[in-house]
């Protein structure tokens, strides 16, 4: 195997561990809020555009690798900020369940879902929250990407 390859599939690994972890933290009962749902986007694009780039040579595979995870990384500062209150969020809030049912089991469900808010810290680790912890090792990604396309 390759330098690059190599580095390709580190970089979509590390994106594939990152989104394990995500659901590890919420089957352990850490509801994800709106902006933790749209930083994990970027990191499913960046495992399939891994896949991708180690069965086909196409040299604009690992940049656009680069560009997800620099995206997963952007949206992990911006919901830092939102936790730091340093600006704004969304204003909505993020519940889960189907939208099955009756107009009663609606309303059910909706005021039995746990209120999960964008601009709460839900867990943190050495004073950095999930969020802050997405940005550093996407970031990180994005790196071994452009590694990756500058060998290819």
């Amino acid at each position: 195997m390759t330098p690059a390859r190599k580095l390709i599939l580190l970089a979509a690994l590390g994106s594939a561990a990152l989104l394990a972890g995500a659901h590890i933290f919420q089957a352990m009962g850490y509801a994800p809020c709106k902006l933790c749902l749209w930083q994990r986007g970027p990191h499913w694009a960046a495992v399939a555009i891994g896949l991708v780039a180690l069965c086909l040579p196409w040299r604009v595979l690992p940049w656009a690798g680069a560009l997800a995870a620099a995206a997963a990384g952007v949206l992990g500062v911006y919901h830092t900020g939102v936790e730091q209150k340093w600006w704004l969020g969304p204003t909505s809030c993020t519940s889960g369940g189907g939208l099955g049912g009756s107009a009663e089991d609606l309303l059910g469900q909706i005021m039995a879902a746990p209120l999960v808010r964008c601009d709460e810290v839900a867990w943190s680790l050495f004073g950095l929250s999930m969020a802050s912890w997405n940005a550093v090792l996407s970031f990180a990604l994005m790196a071994v990407w452009i590694a990756a396309a500058r060998r290819r």
